[in-house]
């Protein structure tokens, strides 16, 4: 079987984990995005891809390449002008033919285990999608089932009016009559081609449309920056220990933990699973690494550091005394001594973040910063919960950053709320 996977969106929600990469291409569990779900369309018998591209078309395809190392014969498709995920679909007919297909947005994560559920309900001729329970559906496209049918879906219905509980997860299997329907679709309200709008001509045609109820913990959605931390702790649930690197006399392990050949775990190095260190990684002495932590390829985390559920992208260096928490740091940053990243506020509340210039509710209590990629800090700075530093951003020495800095800045004075 075939299957097109869309990847053509930026992520502007995820700014600035996204002003250098691909949504697509952020690291989650030890490898990026993308990598998971390839892996997981080979491990159920997929063998040829699609990758409807866009944004940063170049670094996808840099590093997917053919595909064959993920079992996979992987081409490519830049979808020219952004038209919503019907016009996206719509672009792989000739790719697939006259075959059924798989079709899955490419900013998921989906669990092997949640793949081979849908794909074990499928019916040859059958056009299948997968729907997920969620806490608040007003936020999503709802569906109305008919026992195992589809009878309707209802983009973000207002709360108390939800036919359901239950959302698309943006995984399906089409028949090739998709592409009637997409020719079809109309322009939504938000003046995109809807997928879900093409089933919906399915249905008002009296084509049956089968819904299978996937599981919930193995779906997450890559909308937000907090995102990628629920679902790194997420995977690293299931995480092995694999212990290749170097480890010194006087370093301790505990719990699951991968440490990939050339890395160097100096003495007095407390590390606590589950955790994953990179190759060509340096970290002590003298630090904790605490569970959910991801070290990409050549962090370097100095003396008396302390890392606690972050995600540490390449060559960042983390100097002396600092301490990184529930953050999402980008490559090639060096963060001076005493670098400290607060990760909770005074009153206990709810972290809000700025997103498309607007304050969200994370949901969460902990959050530290967010960063770009070449961020330098000079000695003793000091970042509020929740705040975002742009790409090439500096901050001089001794400063406790309040807001949110773009990205090219140069912070020389206090920053007030």
């Amino acid at each position: 079987m075939k299957a097109v996977v869309l990847a053509a969106g930026k992520g502007s929600r995820l700014d600035p984990l996204t002003e250098n990469r691909p949504k697509h291409l952020l690291p989650i569990g030890g490898k990026p995005l993308l990598d998971w779900l390839l892996l997981g369309l080979a491990d159920i018998n997929v063998t040829e891809v699609l990758l409807v591209t866009n944004y940063m078309e170049d670094k996808i395809r840099e590093h997917v390449r053919d595909g064959s190392r993920f079992g996979l014969k992987v081409t490519y498709l830049k979808q020219e002008e952004m038209r919503g995920t019907a016009d996206a679909f719509g672009v792989s007919k000739d790719f697939v033919g006259d075959d059924d297909f798989i079709g899955v947005y490419g900013d998921l994560y989906i669990s092997h285990e949640n793949l081979k559920k849908l794909y074990s309900k499928y019916e040859q001729n059958q056009t299948t999608m997968s729907v997920i329970p969620v806490d608040n559906p007003s936020q999503m496209g709802v569906v109305q089932l008919d026992g195992e049918k589809l009878k309707d879906i209802v983009e973000k219905p207002a709360p108390g009016t939800e036919p359901s509980n239950l959302a698309n997860a943006g995984l399906f299997i089409f028949t090739p009559d998709i592409f009637k329907y997409i020719s079809e679709t109309k322009l939504s309200s938000r003046n995109e081609l809807e997928i879900t709008d093409s089933l919906k001509n399915m249905i008002t045609a009296g084509e049956d449309i089968k819904v299978v109820n996937i599981d919930k913990k193995g779906w997450l959605d890559i909308g937000r920056p907090w995102n990628l931390l629920e679902i790194n702790s997420s995977i690293f649930e299931d995480l092995e220990s694999n212990i290749e690197g170097t480890i010194e006399e006087g370093a301790y392990l505990h719990g699951p933990i991968h440490i990939e050949k050339g890395a160097r775990i100096r003495s007095g190095v407390y590390i606590e699973g589950p955790a994953y260190i990179s190759s060509g990684c340096d970290i002590g002495p003298n630090c904790y690494i605490r569970p959910s932590s991801y070290l990409g390829k050549n962090v370097r985390v100095g003396n008396a550091c302390e890392v606690k559920n972050s995600i540490i992208m390449e060559g960042t260096h983390i100097a002396h005394l600092s301490y990184v928490g529930d953050s999402i740091i980008g490559k090639n940053c060096n963060f001076g001594a005493g670098t400290i990243t607060a990760n909770i506020r005074f009153d206990k509340k709810n972290i809000k973040i700025t997103i498309k210039d607007q304050k969200m509710d994370s949901g969460r209590r902990k959050i530290g910063v967010i960063t770009g990629d070449n961020i330098q800090t000079g000695i003793n700075v000091n970042f509020v919960p929740g705040v975002k530093i742009g790409s090439n951003a500096w901050i001089s020495p001794g400063l406790t950053i309040y807001n949110d800095i773009k990205s090219g800045e140069f912070i020389q004075g206090s920053r007030d709320h």
